[in-house]
């Protein structure tokens, strides 16, 4: 056959493999138009549908839709800006297949019911942005309307949930519990309650923002006290507690006295809420941070020792 030789769709699936229904449906979809119509109507191709036939194959093969395939064959694009698109495609639809991945791991690890597996992919599969809102979502809720501490609400709005591309299962859980705990009514009140004790002592005057170095001493300080094996009610403890509402009432401004350490147990008693630390420690976990030891014993521990010891 030569050059001016015509080809039916038969003879196209002869020559390159390809079934006749695919280049049917090839030419229907117009990346395929024939070259010319026989007495009878039927579709006739010319060798330079072959190579456009190959092509096709070649970008199905690698994924691209019909539609970019057109619009390369069209020249309206470059090959090049047709395999970026597609890339960036991939991308995306990698990321998906890797989060269901592990949410898949996450099911076979336990065994969850339909529903709480419909609840869990429909969380993980949130975009960056609408895990971002969310969490915003909690703090305008909990901190917007009062004076809290400022510093803390910062804190709380920087520190995003970053779910990376290839999570493993224990992200996938930390996040899907995240998600709840955030949209939870119990600790959307005890978060207000903080918030709204924090506006209370702002209004007294309280401008002294985080208190990263008075933690740390009282964490030091209580687990040593822990690990010497002291206990709340004795005499041992209300020396350390002495010394820890001392370290407070400096950093506050305030004396120690039966008001201030009544003051002190009832900040302590609302901010020692366990869902806090959790909040943390999901962050942490989701965003593949290193988390440190727990200090609810410490604070449980102090909180105890000084509703024994309200005296100086």
């Amino acid at each position: 056959m030569d050059e001016g030789t015509l080809y039916s769709i038969g003879d196209l699936a002869r020559r390159t493999g390809l079934p006749v229904r695919t280049i049917r449906f090839y030419s229907d979809a117009g990346v395929l138009p024939p070259t010319h119509r026989s007495p009878a109507n039927h579709r006739r191709y010319d060798l330079t549908a072959i190579t456009r036939l190959e092509l096709i194959r070649t970008l199905r093969d690698l994924g691209l839709d019909l539609v970019t395939i057109r619009r390369v064959l069209a020249e309206d694009i470059t090959m090049s800006q047709a395999a970026a698109i597609h890339a960036d495609a991939l991308d995306v639809q990698i990321q998906v297949l890797r989060v269901r991945r592990a949410v898949l791991r996450l099911v076979a690890k336990r065994d969850y019911s339909p529903k709480e597996m419909e609840l869990m992919h429909r969380i993980v599969q949130l975009s960056e942005a609408e895990r971002h809102r969310l969490i915003h979502d909690f703090i305008d809720s909990t901190f917007g309307t009062v004076d809290a501490n400022p510093e803390l609400v910062e804190l709380l709005r920087s520190t995003m949930p970053n779910l990376p591309d290839e999570p493993t299962a224990e992200q996938v859980e930390g996040w899907i519990e995240l998600a709840e705990l955030v949209q939870d009514a119990g600790f959307r009140a005890g978060i207000r309650r903080m918030a709204e004790h924090q506006a209370s002592e702002r209004a007294a005057g309280d401008r002294t923002g985080l208190h990263h170095e008075l933690t740390n001493h009282i964490r030091d300080r209580v687990t040593a006290a822990i690990t010497a094996g002291i206990q709340p009610p004795s005499a041992a403890a209300a020396v350390i507690v002495t010394g820890l509402v001392t370290c407070y009432a400096r950093t506050f401004g305030r004396t120690d006295s039966p008001e201030y350490r009544a003051d002190l147990l009832a900040r302590l008693e609302i901010a020692n809420d366990p869902r806090v630390e959790r909040y943390w420690r999901l962050i942490s976990v989701i965003n593949g941070w290193p988390t440190g030891p727990s200090l609810a014993p410490v604070f449980d521990w102090f909180i105890q020792s000084l509703r024994h010891h309200r005296k100086p």
